[in-house]
């Protein structure tokens, strides 16, 4: 698995949208908070381009993934948002060119597609990390600016990510962390580009706005899939706006009964993703360890940048 270099202060960050369009507004204030990070962000024209519910066409989108990539004067490259598309940049893409010039990739939701293509495809570290709208944009109630940083710009393990996980399943697992928006990993199943995570792994998964009928179908697909007969460890998010319409059942009462034959640890809550309140930052592809006693804690312990 490669890794990118560690984001430095001064460093230029392109700015792409590979997904869905945007509110002007935000994206203006997300950059302003790059800026106050010590980057220097920068996009062209194109981020701006519409059609229908997607921001451009999928040329036009892939274009300035791969520009971003080739460039040497870029150093990271962030998302301004999910949504829907990234879908289709898949067969544009170059994995070979993503290879030979790692770098940070920031995004979660939508972005889960272009990061497990990222890892199955070119074997480069990705990040569910904060985007512009949303996260970046709302500063310091978005996202955890100490834990972004602490991933992308520290090269040596970053060590505890959570500490006061629930515990479904009690237990104690070490695998590579891989995963992200459970509606993303469901969609590739049966595809050229298919989530195949490797053995022994730790699987993260969140999502947002499913009610808990959907959740469960997400879970069957990925289960009928023999994803989770590979898994050593499940790790949940918070699952926001996913509880049924008047309170029960809950997302959480669900996915506990999901879960209850895994034979490994199994624990809820990691603020990674969609989450209401400051985002953390999960390094993929990087070694962890989840420990599930009387709290869960996830661990990273392998270094995510160089």
């Amino acid at each position: 698995m490669r890794k990118p270099p560690a984001l430095r202060p001064g460093d230029t960050i392109a700015v792409v949208a590979p997904a869905s369009p945007f509110d002007r507004a935000a994206f203006e204030l997300g950059l302003d908070e790059l800026r106050s990070l010590g980057f220097q962000p920068v996009y062209d024209e194109s981020v701006f381009a519409r059609e229908r519910y997607l921001a451009g066409s999928a040329a036009t989108r892939a274009s300035a993934l791969d520009r971003a990539w080739r460039d040497p004067s870029i150093a990271g490259i962030v998302a301004v948002r999910g949504g829907y598309g990234t879908a289709h940049l898949l067969p544009l893409l170059d994995a070979a060119v993503v290879r030979s010039h790692p770098k940070v990739l920031l995004g979660y939701s939508d972005l889960t597609t272009l990061q497990m293509w990222q890892l199955q495809q070119s074997g480069v570290v990705a990040f569910q990390a904060p985007m512009l709208e949303g996260r970046l944009a709302r500063g310091a109630a978005g996202y955890d600016r100490e834990a972004l940083l602490r991933v992308v710009s520290t090269p040596e393990p970053a060590g505890v990510i959570a500490d006061s996980l629930e515990v479904f399943k009690p237990g104690e697992a070490r695998g590579v962390i891989v995963g992200g928006t459970l509606t993303q990993l469901a969609a590739s199943l049966g595809g050229r580009w298919a989530f195949e995570p490797p053995a022994g792994h730790i699987l993260f998964l969140e999502d947002v706005g499913e009610r808990p009928y959907r959740l469960d179908r997400l879970v069957t697909q990925l289960r009928h899939a023999g994803v989770f007969e590979s898994s050593a460890a499940i790790v949940l998010g918070t699952f926001p706006g996913c509880d049924e319409p008047g309170g029960s059942p809950t997302a959480r009462e669900v996915l506990a009964d999901l879960f209850a034959d895994f034979t490994g640890p199994v624990v809820y809550g990691l603020r990674v993703g969609h989450v209401e309140g400051p985002a953390l930052t999960l390094p993929l592809g990087v070694t962890g360890r989840v420990v599930a006693g009387s709290a869960g804690q996830l661990l990273v312990e392998e270094a995510a940048v160089q």
